[in-house]
């Protein structure tokens, strides 16, 4: 597996609990959940060159993967 980039990332707390509670839904991490959305948002625009495969095999992260986005906590 590729290495992965890790960067923090402030964001609106009202924001970070809807992330969080919709990745508890769909069984991810917020990390995961996040690469998800993005990676959506950017096939729709058609600015990815990951295959759609490529990317759900990146959402691995639910299976214990560290969140690398900081929740200020």
């Amino acid at each position: 597996m590729a290495e992965r980039k890790r960067f923090l990332l402030r964001i609106d707390p009202r924001l970070y609990a809807a992330l969080e509670k919709w990745a508890a839904d769909d069984l991810r991490s917020v990390n995961a959940q996040i690469e998800f959305v993005l990676g959506e948002a950017l096939r729709r625009a058609g600015r990815s060159k990951v295959p759609a495969a490529a990317q759900s095999d990146a959402g691995g992260a639910a299976h214990g993967d560290d969140d690398a986005v900081e929740d200020g906590s």
